[in-house]
C-alpha cells in the first residue's frame, strides 16, 4: 500500500487507496522507523479511516505495530453525535499506562541495597499471570473503586492527598457505571489491585545519568532535579477486569452493528455509535475499568514507598517518593478540538497512544499549567524511558496525542526462540541491571532486540513537535511481570 512522504516525519495514505476510507491515513516516523513498519500497520490504520465519524484522518505513532483492530500506537477521533466507539481502538487492557516516581536518592546511596530493594519490590507488588494483591474488597468496595478511582484509593489512606494532581484526570474520571459491567469482569479484577499482571509490565528502579537532562529548568519543575537522581516507573493496566470488559461488549457491538447498518472491512473494529445505548453502555463500564486502573497503581505506589522507607529506615516523604505523572496509554476520552475552523466535542481513541496537552490547557493540574503535561514514553527493560512535555502542536496535529513506548518488531515467540530468558537475566545483570521475574519465558519475550529503538522513537515525536523530551531514564533494577 502506498504511502507518499507529505512533510518530514509524516507519511499519508490517501482516501483512494481503499475503498470505504472516510479519511487519510497518517503514519508518524523517521524514514528509518518508516522501512521498518510491519505491513499489518498499513491494513489497519487504513482500516481505521472507514470507521463511521472519523475526523480529519487516522493516525499512527512512530512506535506503531501489528495489533488487535487498531494498530498500537493507533488514535482516532469520532464525531460524539455521528461517530462511534470501538474496544479494538482501546485496547483489552483499559487503562494500560505508566507512572512515574521521584525519590531524593541517588545512584551511589541505591546501588549498595539495589538487591535488596529489588527482591523487596518483588514480594511487594505481585506480578505475573493470574496474580492477587494483598488488598481484599468485597462487590461494594469493589464497585466503589470503579467509580473512585485513584481518588477512592487515597481516602482509604493508600497514598497521599496531593497524589491526584501527578495523575491524569486527577486519578478518576467521572462517568463511570459500575452497572454496566458483569459480574464476570468484576470477579476477575476485584482481587488484582495492586498487581503488575504480565507481558510487557514492569516495575524499575532508574537513574538520570549524566548528560539526559535536555531541559534542565523544565525537569526541575517536574522533581527531577539532579544527576544520578533515582525515580521509580511502572507500567500496568486493569488486567483481567479491563480485558473481561472488552470481551463482554465486543459479543454485544457484533449484533448491534447489524441493527445499526454499520459495515465495517475488519472484525476486530466492532464497534456502536457513540451515542447509542450500546456505545454509552460499554463506555461507561471502560470508565471502571479506567479508574481501577489508576487505583491499581495507586496501591503499588503505597507498596513502593513501603518498601522504600523499610529499606532506607527513612519516611517515604523524607525519601522524596512523590509522584511526577501517571498516564493512560490505552483508552477513549471525549475532549474538545477544532476541526475544519470548529470546535467540535470528539471521544479520542488512544491505542498505545499517550495524552500530550500543552501548557495553559485547562485539564491539567495547576503544577503543570505553565510548563505542558508530563509525558511517559517507556522503553524496553534493557535501554530506557523517556520524560517529555506536551505542546500546542499535539492539539494541532495529532489530537493531543504522542506514542507510549517504543514498539515492538518482533512477535512474542520469534523473542523467545531468539534468547532464553536465563541467559537474558544473566547478560542484563553484566550490564548493570538486576532483574527479578515471574517467567523466564516471559522475560525472554520482552528482550531489547524485541522492540525499536527507543531514542529513534522519541527523537521522532520531538522532531515532529507533538511532545518536547525533557529527561532520559535508564534501568538499573527490573521486575518483569
Amino acid at each position: 500500500m502506498e504511502a507518499k512522504k507529505i512533510a518530514e516525519g509524516i507519511w499519508e495514505v490517501p482516501r483512494t487507496a481503499k475503498e470505504g476510507m472516510l479519511v487519510p491515513a497518517r503514519i508518524y516516523a523517521t524514514d528509518e522507523l518508516f522501512k521498518g513498519m510491519d505491513q499489518g500497520v498499513f491494513e489497519q490504520v487504513t482500516n481505521v479511516a472507514c470507521l463511521p465519524g472519523i475526523q480529519k484522518y487516522a493516525l499512527c505513532m512512530p512506535d506503531g505495530h501489528w495489533g488487535y483492530g487498531f494498530p498500537i500506537g493507533g488514535v482516532a477521533a469520532m464525531d460524539t453525535r455521528t461517530g462511534v466507539i470501538s474496544p479494538g481502538g482501546i485496547g483489552f487492557d483499559i487503562n494500560c499506562g505508566m507512572r512515574l516516581m521521584r525519590t531524593n536518592l541517588t545512584e551511589p546511596e541505591v546501588k549498595p541495597r539495589l538487591r535488596e530493594l529489588v527482591d523487596r519490590l518483588f514480594q511487594a507488588v505481585p506480578s505475573g499471570v493470574g496474580t492477587k494483591g494483598f488488598l481484599r474488597l468485597n462487590d461494594a468496595e469493589f464497585r466503589e473503586v470503579m467509580v473512585q478511582g485513584a481518588q477512592g484509593m487515597i481516602r482509604r489512606g493508600f497514598g497521599w492527598p496531593e497524589d491526584a494532581e501527578g495523575i491524569e484526570n486527577f486519578g478518576r474520571i467521572a462517568g463511570a457505571d459500575p452497572a454496566k459491567v458483569s459480574a464476570k469482569a468484576t470477579s476477575r479484577g476485584i482481587h488484582q489491585l495492586g498487581t503488575l499482571g504480565s507481558g510487557n509490565h514492569y516495575l524499575e528502579i532508574q537513574v538520570v545519568y549524566p548528560g539526559n537532562i535536555y531541559e534542565v529548568d523544565v525537569a526541575k519543575a517536574l522533581g527531577i532535579d539532579r544527576e544520578l537522581q533515582v525515580v521509580v516507573m511502572f507500567h500496568c493496566g486493569s488486567r483481567g477486569f479491563g480485558h473481561q470488559v472488552g470481551t463482554d461488549y465486543l459479543e454485544i457491538f457484533g449484533p448491534a452493528m447489524k441493527r445499526y447498518g454499520i459495515t465495517i472491512p475488519d472484525r476486530e473494529l466492532a464497534c456502536a455509535p457513540f451515542a447509542s445505548p450500546e456505545g454509552q453502555d460499554y463506555f461507561k463500564a471502560m470508565l471502571c475499568a479506567a479508574n481501577s486502573a489508576f487505583a491499581n497503581r495507586q496501591v503499588i505506589t503505597h507498596r513502593v514507598r513501603e518498601v522504600f522507607s523499610d529499606v532506607f529506615k527513612r519516611d517515604a516523604r523524607d525519601l522524596g517518593l512523590e509522584i511526577i505523572y501517571d498516564v493512560c496509554h490505552n483508552i477513549a476520552k471525549v475532549e474538545r478540538y477544532r476541526v475544519n475552523g470548529e470546535e467540535r466535542e470528539l471521544v479520542v481513541h488512544r491505542k498505545g497512544a499517550t495524552r500530550s496537552f500543552p501548557p495553559g490547557h485547562p485539564e491539567l493540574a495547576e503544577r503543570y499549567r505553565a510548563i505542558g503535561q508530563p509525558v511517559i514514553i517507556g522503553g524496553s527493560m534493557e535501554t530506557g524511558s523517556y520524560l517529555l512535555i506536551g505542546t500546542a502542536k499535539a492539539m494541532e496535529d495529532s489530537f493531543g496525542s504522542t506514542a507510549h513506548g517504543s514498539g515492538r518488531t518482533m512477535s512474542r515467540t520469534a523473542a523467545k526462540k531468539k534468547v532464553h530468558g536465563r541467559d537474558l537475566l544473566q547478560r542484563m545483570e553484566r550490564q548493570g541491571i538486576y532483574v527479578r521475574t515471574a517467567s523466564f519465558a516471559g522475560l525472554a519475550e520482552e528482550a531489547g532486540m524485541a522492540y525499536k529503538d527507543i531514542s529513534a522513537v522519541v527523537d521522532a515525536v520531538h522532531t515532529l513537535g507533538i511532545s518536547k523530551k525533557v529527561v532520559r531514564l535508564q534501568p538499573i533494577g527490573n521486575i518483569k511481570g
